[in-house]
C-alpha cells in the first residue's frame, strides 16, 4: 500500500483516470462534511455504531470487477481508516491500493479543529457536499 498526500492524490488521479477513488467514511461524514469531486462513496463504517460495513469489500469488488489491478485510492477523515480499509483490500487481493495521507479534514490543529493543518480541503483542492435526498434542493 502506498500513501500520498493531497496533492500528490490529485496528480496521480489526472495521470492515472482509470483509477477508482473512494471515500470511505460514513455517509454523513460524505455528504454533510464535503467530499472529493468524482470521489465514490463505499463506508468502511456504517452510521450506526461505526462498526465495519459487511459490505464493504463486496461494494469495492462490483467497482473493481474482474480488474484486481486496478489502482484504488482511499480516502477517510485523517488518513487512518483508510489504510485499515486498504488492508482490507490487499488481502481480497487487490494489488495497486493507496490512501491520502491527512485524509479530507487532516490533523487537528493548536485549536482542537480540523481542516487548518492539512488534508485534502486545507490544500484547497476541489470537494463538494451532498444533498441527503431528504433535503430541499
Amino acid at each position: 500500500m502506498e500513501h500520498l498526500t493531497p496533492k500528490e492524490t490529485a496528480k496521480f488521479l489526472v495521470l492515472n483516470p482509470q483509477a477508482l477513488f473512494i471515500d470511505c467514511r460514513s455517509e454523513r461524514e460524505f455528504r454533510f462534511l464535503g467530499h472529493p469531486v468524482g470521489a465514490v462513496h463505499v463506508p468502511w463504517k456504517d452510521d450506526s455504531g461505526f462498526e465495519i460495513s459487511p459490505h464493504f469489500l463486496g461494494e469495492v469488488e462490483k467497482l473493481v470487477g474482474d480488474n484486481h489491478d486496478r489502482p484504488v485510492v482511499l480516502i477517510c477523515r485523517t488518513g487512518d481508516i483508510a489504510v485499515d480499509a486498504g488492508e482490507k483490500l490487499e488481502a481480497a487481493g487487490l494489488s495497486r491500493v493507496y490512501t491520502v495521507r491527512h485524509g479530507f479534514e487532516g490533523d487537528v490543529g493548536a485549536n482542537y479543529q480540523r481542516g487548518g493543518v492539512n488534508g485534502w480541503r486545507f490544500d484547497g483542492l476541489p470537494w463538494e457536499t451532498s444533498p441527503c435526498g431528504k433535503c430541499a434542493s
